[in-house]
């Protein structure tokens, strides 16, 4: 009896740590099911401080307001969105253009900004977000010059433009101009002090950074035009190769364009969607 007993007791306790066994697999498909909707959240960096590559001297994009003497621009209010929403803290740091991919794909900073343009080159090297804007290659010019148009200006062989070194800009000159009528800078700071001095008549340049500027030399630039392109060129922020930040700062670009912080932000600068 005692046997049979024991033996009745074992079986109940077994029948209790099945059941509770069903129900803990029952509880399974609950947390699963809670999956998607945390996967549709945008990623928490924790606090997590990244460093940003500007060169304060791209408006609209970065750059020292004269009155200020602070650093401001369409860089450091996108920056801080995409940082408000992902948890984390930009260090926005002055680099130089030269040599800048360079020392993206050596993962010396985090994220550049600086209005970059997507190529297929240059994703050989780094990775870009999604487009966050897009530009037009212009012909900026002073006040006073005498073309008509792009094409009056290509045409007038003493006409010598300037661009920055090592850019898109640099690619569409070459494409409109011969070498001898192209001057290179190592920033677009330098090429429009030279365009304002008349050392050049024009500089190749995108068309919002040539908004940046003739704001903030009002009435001495205009832009004469539209450099004749195949299609406008997308802008992205760059990563090192591989950075998980590549995916975070998509997630939170998109977020912004769906909910229309990104339009504020590009219309306040005025940048043009992608």
């Amino acid at each position: 009896m005692k046997m049979k007993r024991s033996l009745a007791v074992l079986l109940v306790l077994l029948a209790l740590v099945a059941g509770l066994a069903a129900c803990q697999q029952k509880a399974a498909p609950t947390e699963e099911a809670a999956a998607p909707a945390e996967e549709g959240k945008l990623p928490d960096l924790g606090g997590r401080v990244i460093t940003v590559a500007v060169e304060n001297m791209y408006p609209p994009f970065n750059f020292i307001d004269p009155d200020t003497k602070e650093p401001k621009g369409w860089d450091y209010d996108a920056v801080r969105e995409i940082c408000r929403r992902l948890n984390c803290k930009p260090e926005f740091k002055e680099a130089a253009w030269e040599g800048i991919f360079d020392a993206m794909a050596a993962g010396e900073y985090d994220v550049l900004a600086d209005g970059v343009t997507i190529t297929e080159e240059r994703e050989k090297i780094v990775d870009f977000s999604i487009p966050y804007a897009s530009v037009q290659q212009v012909i900026l010019v002073r006040e006073d010059e005498t073309a008509e148009s792009v094409e009056a200006f290509i045409q007038d062989e003493g006409k010598i433009v300037g661009t920055q070194l090592g850019t898109t800009n640099e690619i569409a000159a070459k494409k409109h101009f011969p070498e001898e009528r192209i001057k290179l800078f190592d920033d677009f700071g330098a090429a429009i002090l030279a365009l304002l001095s008349g050392d050049i008549d024009g500089v190749v340049i995108d068309n919002l950074a040539a908004n940046g500027f003739i704001k903030e030399n009002p009435g001495k630039l205009r832009i004469l035009g539209v450099l004749p392109t195949d299609k406008p060129e997308q802008l992205g922020f760059v990563f090192p190769p591989g950075s998980e930040l590549k995916a975070a700062f998509d997630a939170a670009i998109q977020s912004m364009i769906e909910d229309g912080t990104l339009q504020k932000i590009n219309e306040k600068w005025g940048l043009m969607m992608p």
